[in-house]
């Protein structure tokens, strides 16, 4: 239950005008969570694609988008210390 708490301080982080610090955030800990979730394993393949396994691959997918999206914002953005 710590990554929902962390990633609303991300948000809080985003709204106090810190938009790349917030991306580095969310992309370490959506990171983590992307590499905790890979690790759980199923244990049959038909329960894959029931309702716990369509979230469970839905979740994943955000997550890897966050990573991507999140990790590119915060490599090529500019911080406030940097536009001073």
């Amino acid at each position: 239950m710590t990554v929902p708490a962390v990633l609303l301080f991300s948000t809080y982080l985003n709204l106090s005008d810190y938009p790349v610090e917030a991306a580095g955030v969310t992309a370490a800990w959506s990171g983590l969570y992307l590499i905790m979730a890979a690790r759980r394993k199923s244990t049959k393949f038909i329960s894959q694609f029931g309702a716990r396994g369509l979230v469970r691959g839905a979740t994943m997918g955000l997550a890897a988008l966050n990573v991507v999206a999140c990790g590119a914002t915060y490599a090529l953005g500019r911080g406030k210390q940097d536009e001073e």
